[in-house]
């Protein structure tokens, strides 16, 4: 092959992210982020992990949409820095029906676009760059299972549409189909709105409303869940299972208001997602315009899978600890 984009080895050997040669950057190079909520501390995390690519490779970077969950608002981002003609973008779709046309029509004009964190799967995009969020709501589902002793009511809250939300509670939803003591009242659609959590769990927790757990799929609820918690002197009555390390979830952690968290990398999607964009821009196939995801030889993956895990009061102390040196430059990824 005269164009292979990343080196001929796997995908493992890919991740290490440093035995390919790289072409001259050019001055303008750039390569751009777009998120539909960029202000929150999961997506100021992914912002570290791009501007460390960047540094290291000597190319522009830059995060892009609102400051405030607005699927529409990111799409017209996305549009915006398709107009900019950069060497690459990394999407999180938070409505994919809405981003599928603008991903496509970019990989038709030569951008590269890969997906992280949430997927535009009916899209043309080249491959997924997050975590595996059906496994992930299977780990958190055996977890919340297993607090419950297999019997309880749970409250859901999510956003509408998202797919990688969608993905997690259908992992969720499969476990607790092995447990018919667990049933699931209610899906709350936050759409953003940290608000609408707080509200919802205190107007639940007040009434006579049997409600054993509260399942938060994305990382706004929770730290309001907690909070509703606290306020109501409920403490200890129910279980709170969360996602990503809101500072707020991870001090309810320690006070032993939510029983544990699940840890995403978006420092390291974003990280690993620019390096992987410079390999398809200096090395760009004649068209990016394909249908690998049914081509048992295409170079490209179908996704790449960071990773993701629990955090809980037995080893929260070590984990701040570890994120504490990274923060402090003593560690790498």
């Amino acid at each position: 092959m005269t164009k292979q984009i990343f080196c001929p080895a796997t995908i493992a050997s890919l991740l290490l992210l440093g035995a390919c040669v790289r072409g001259a950057h050019e001055p303008n190079e750039k390569y751009v982020l777009v998120a539909a909520h960029t202000k929150i501390p999961y997506w100021q995390e992914a912002l570290a992990g791009l501007r460390r690519a960047g540094k290291e490779m000597h190319v522009k970077v830059d995060m892009v949409g609102p400051d405030r969950y607005d699927p529409k608002g990111e799409q017209e981002a996305f549009e915006e820095a398709v107009a900019d003609k950069p060497s690459g973008i990394l999407v999180s779709p938070a409505d994919p029906n809405l981003m599928t046309a603008d991903i496509d029509s970019a990989l038709q004009n030569g951008i590269p676009v890969l997906t992280i964190d949430s997927d535009a799967p009916k899209s043309k995009r080249l491959f997924f760059i997050g975590s595996d969020n059906y496994a992930a709501g299977r780990l958190g589902g055996q977890l919340v299972a297993s607090l419950l002793a297999g019997k309880g009511n749970v409250v859901i809250f999510t956003y509408p549409g998202q797919a990688n939300l969608m993905e997690r509670r259908e992992g969720y939803e499969t476990v607790f189909k092995g447990y018919p003591g667990i049933k699931v009242i209610q899906a709350v659609d936050i759409n953003g709105e940290a608000a609408v959590a707080y509200q919802t769990a205190k107007e639940l927790l007040s009434s006579k409303a049997q409600v054993n757990a509260f399942v938060c799929l994305e990382a706004v609820a929770c730290p309001e869940v907690g909070e509703a918690v606290k306020d109501t002197n409920t403490t200890g009555k129910v279980k709170i299972m969360a996602m990503d390390t809101d500072q707020r979830t991870l001090n309810w952690i320690q006070q032993g208001l939510v029983a544990a968290t699940i840890v995403q990398k978006p420092y390291t999607m974003a990280y690993v997602g620019v390096r992987l964009l410079d390999d398809l821009h200096h090395h760009q196939q004649p068209s990016l315009v394909t249908n690998s995801k049914q081509d048992a030889s295409s170079p490209y993956p179908a996704a790449i899978f960071t990773g993701t895990f629990i955090v809980d009061k037995d080893n929260l102390n070590a984990f701040i600890a570890q994120n504490q040196k990274q923060a402090n430059g003593t560690t790498k990824p």
